[in-house]
């Protein structure tokens, strides 16, 4: 990737308490960017853990909104999430964004959280996305403390129409073993959910073009090859999700 391609704002306010996020854009495309939405796992605000992935995918076409949020919130961190969500809308047709073209995705316990309001659009007013993506996920669980049971149970009772997902897990995951996609693939199908799961051979942090840093206790970019390759992999699974054409 040729990061001259692509232009950051970072810093952007986008709730009253005070909440950041960046917005990466590719400085030049033929028309519209369609518009990624990127929550971080579990590890309160860590958009810079996404950066990487995030100016990857922008790379390749995408206008990629990252916002810091806190799963550990009295709310499970869902005023977060719903201000995010607020923002692209509103924020959409600004220079640089499809209004018509907004993939929610997330990475870890994101990933969870941007399936479930796929399949349960009440949790962030009744917004529907055009389709989503999840990185790294578990999806058959639950997560009381935000509100999340497991999505089997969801997609039994949802009464949304089915969007597109597409999952992406890495083979070498040990803090969300590859099963948590392999298994939630018949459960989407057997309700009529399209779906995809690309596997690459990286682990947790691969997923996202990072490496565990245990000095610091937080992912860092990447330097092994096989995570740079999985973190392409997974900017080109956004760029499919989004619409585009991507080889690979």
């Amino acid at each position: 990737m040729n990061e001259t391609t692509v232009s950051t704002e970072q810093d952007v306010v986008y709730e009253p308490g005070g909440r950041l996020l960046d917005i990466h854009r590719p400085v030049s495309a033929p028309a519209a960017a369609p518009i990624v939405l990127l929550w971080h796992g579990r590890g309160p605000d860590e958009r810079d853990v996404l950066a990487p992935v995030a100016r990857q995918a922008a790379a390749l076409g995408l206008t990629v909104v990252v916002p810091d949020w806190r799963p550990d919130a009295p709310d499970g961190g869902w005023g977060h999430l719903r201000a995010s969500v607020r923002f692209v809308r509103e924020r959409a047709g600004e220079p640089g964004g499809d209004a018509g073209r907004i993939v929610l995705a997330g990475w870890s316990l994101g990933a969870y959280a941007a399936v479930s309001v796929a399949v349960r659009p009440e949790l962030v007013d009744g917004w529907r996305p055009a389709a989503v993506a999840g990185i790294a996920g578990r999806y058959l669980w639950e997560r009381p403390e935000m509100g999340l049971r497991d999505l089997r149970d969801a997609l039994a009772a949802t009464s949304a129409a089915p969007v597109p997902v597409h999952l992406v897990h890495g083979t070498a995951d040990g803090i969300a073993d590859i099963r948590h996609s392999r298994d939630f693939v018949p459960v989407l199908r057997r309700w009529g959910w399209p779906v995809t799961l690309t596997e690459t051979g990286t682990d947790h942090a691969g997923a996202v073009m990072t490496e565990y840093d245990p000095a610091r206790e937080r992912c860092v970019p990447a330097r092994g090859a096989d995570a740079l390759e999985a973190g392409r992999t997974t900017a080109r699974a956004l760029a499919r999700a989004a619409g585009l054409t991507v080889p690979g």
